[in-house]
């Protein structure tokens, strides 16, 4: 079951509107204090341009919406790029719109369209994607079976996240919860029983 939408990874893109440059900074976090110091980050690092417009969504249930216009006209910048988050169902995330003045006024309803279009572009740089609650399993088992575990996983019912090898070979498989029952079935099928489910947890992945 897909809980929420957020973002893969830590991207920017830029774009020109009448000669101002739009740089939109896009950050996956898991708390308002993440979000905070990627924040004073951008704003750091871009501290000569004429706006960092910040805005920040957090929480399965977007608990957490938070913006500023960082000196833009009311309401024309950081509160609705929140709102276009909210729309989208986009969380868990911090935006910086850095903008340098081209000096061409774009007016109330051109920043609206410049402040969320660049944050848009941001977020397909930064990969939209599900986060989804998944089941966890953890396998060991002799070398031998390792290449018919291999094997099931091309049949798409799970994915082997992890590999390691010791006395004994433990791989860390990811599938649905509502598999999981049928991927222990295929593991023990296949090793004849030999397998040893050794740990299980349900967890959030994004896919």
């Amino acid at each position: 079951m897909i809980l929420y939408r957020t973002v893969k990874k830590q991207a920017e893109a830029e774009q020109i509107i009448e000669k101002s440059r739009f740089i939109a900074h896009v950050c996956p976090v898991e708390t308002r204090e993440e979000a905070d110091e990627f924040i004073s980050r951008i704003r750091a690092e871009h501290k000569d341009a004429t706006h960092n417009v910040p805005a920040m969504v957090i929480g399965d249930k977007s608990q957490i919406q938070w913006a500023s216009d960082d000196g833009e006209p009311q309401g024309t910048s950081g509160a609705p790029i929140v709102q276009m988050l909210v729309k989208e169902g986009i969380t868990n995330l911090a935006i910086v719109v850095t903008r340098y003045f081209g000096g061409i006024k774009l007016g109330t309803g051109g920043l609206v369209r410049a402040y969320t279009g660049s944050a848009k572009l941001g977020l397909e740089a930064a990969e939209i994607c599900s986060v989804k609650e998944m089941a966890g399993l953890t396998v060991r088992m002799d070398y031998t079976f390792l290449g018919k575990i291999q094997n099931l996983e091309k049949e798409g019912i799970f994915t082997i996240e992890d590999v390691k090898y010791e006395e004994c070979v433990t791989a860390d498989l990811l599938t649905d919860v509502e598999n999981a029952d049928k991927v222990k079935e295929l593991i023990s099928g296949a090793t004849a029983g030999r397998a040893a489910i050794t740990g299980e947890k349900n967890i959030l992945a994004k896919c």
